[in-house]
């Protein structure tokens, strides 16, 4: 295998990253002959054998520990399989869905988690080809049965959480709600004042690269809200 482009290079659609069938193509990337080439614009990714793309914009990358919300995608023999609002789908083993046993031969594994339920959940671990395994054996994780999940752009999370988690503390304060903050650009809000949460949250997302922008969303919540904070709701 020959590397054309070095790792962690801007690459550019149709650009040749690896030549030699030895290499595999992963994601972002697509076989032309005896040639690996990108599929759009990104960071070359290459480890060991496989050859991906990491998109410049747009979808979730996981990362070992990250807090996120996920859907259940489809329930299999031993597993979940879980949407995880990234280029690559999760699974949580039967190990990782409950502290306590599951006998899979007196209940089905729909029981604890069905197509479609939305999970907070922990990325446990991230493999060198993209397997990702979740879990919810971790504090306050769970399925959700209440509240409301909204999307927002992934790159955006880390100033809707703020500087010690300032911001969603403020939020939580202001509007009495619940908030968990998924770094796959998923933000759950339940109880309390929802709509004035998730409002803010939005002007968040629209307004990152402004400055003053805490001062501005405090403004928002005292004129919206009841004009005190309430007492701060956790996870």
């Amino acid at each position: 295998m020959t590397e054309l482009a070095g790792n962690r290079s801007l690459v550019t659609p149709g650009e040749i990253l690896s030549k030699g069938m030895e290499s595999l193509p992963g994601f972002g990337t697509f076989r032309d002959g005896d040639f690996i080439r990108a599929s759009f614009l990104g960071l070359s990714d290459i480890k060991g054998r496989l050859v991906n793309v990491i998109p410049l914009s747009g979808k979730y990358i996981p990362k070992k520990d990250d807090p996120i919300i996920g859907i259940v995608k489809d329930v299999r023999f031993s597993n979940w399989e879980i949407e995880i609002n990234s280029p690559y789908t999760a699974v949580m083993m039967i190990s990782e869905a409950s502290n306590g046993y599951i006998d899979t031969n007196r209940e089905p594994l729909s029981k604890y988690f069905d197509v479609g339920d939305t999970v907070l959940c922990k990325i446990k671990n991230v493999e060198e080809n993209m397997n990702i395994h979740v879990t919810v054996r971790a504090p306050g994780m769970r399925k959700l049965n209440d509240g409301k999940v909204i999307e927002v752009k992934s790159s955006k999370i880390p100033r809707i959480i703020g500087k010690s988690a300032s911001m969603v503390k403020m939020i939580k304060e202001y509007t009495g709600s619940n908030v968990f903050v998924g770094q796959n650009g998923r933000v759950w809000v339940s109880g309390g004042n929802e709509a004035l949460a998730i409002k803010v949250i939005k002007t968040i997302e629209q307004q990152a690269h402004t400055s003053g922008l805490t001062d501005k969303i405090k403004t928002i919540l005292e004129a919206e809200g009841d004009g005190r904070r309430k007492t701060e709701i956790s996870d």
